[in-house]
């Protein structure tokens, strides 16, 4: 590999071209953690919906300390008031985790909803001077599906869409570290076999 080449993957892999097999580890626990979770979406779901609850909660709490530190500062009170507000959605988040969840996902389906129709209208601003148009268009339809089925399921879905969700992006996210560890492992210049 001539010396341009090298400072091109250098570049582009870092160190990951010599600790791939790091990167190939963290891909495969991300995988087998999505496949136990496409069995757990309940939980997950709910585990998930707690952990966003204590951040927000520890979020407000960080926020109202900061807010008695501001001195002189003429938006003090709106600092507090947010911070009280975060403090309360966490508490409530933190007591029926079930309920909350089935906001978030009420929530999400409305914004799968918004999504898929920006998307199409972009698909037929694009149409007439892009050839691959036809992919937002796909993409904004998938959307507006996910989005009914979550609305149609409702409440109920609130107990494993979440859940579900972070299952697949585990897995996508796993998969895509194998092949990104798998480039650098192929980039990496090959040690000489002794004779």
């Amino acid at each position: 590999m001539s010396a341009i080449d090298e400072a091109a993957v250098t570049a582009v892999f870092g160190t990951v071209k010599k600790n791939w097999g790091w990167l190939l580890a963290l891909g495969i626990v991300s995988i087998v953690l999505g496949t136990v979770g496409l069995y757990m979406t309940f939980a997950l779901t709910l585990a998930t919906v707690l952990l966003f609850g204590v951040l927000i909660l520890a979020g407000g709490v960080l926020q109202l300390v900061h807010a008695f530190t501001c001195r002189g500062w003429k938006s003090v009170v709106g600092h507090v008031l947010i911070s009280l507000l975060y403090v309360a959605a966490g508490i409530l988040i933190l007591i029926d985790p079930i309920l909350a969840s089935s906001v978030l996902t009420l929530a999400l389906a409305g914004v799968l909803i918004a999504v898929g129709v920006i998307r199409i209208q972009m698909a037929f601003q694009l149409r007439a001077s892009v050839s691959g148009w036809y992919w937002p268009l796909l993409s904004g339809i998938v959307s507006i599906v996910l989005g009914g089925i979550i609305i149609a399921h409702w409440p109920v879905s609130g107990l494993w869409v979440i859940g579900l969700f972070v299952a697949v992006e585990l897995i996508f996210h796993g998969w895509s570290y194998i092949f990104i560890a798998l480039a650098a492992r192929k980039a990496a210049p090959q040690e000489p076999l002794a004779a």
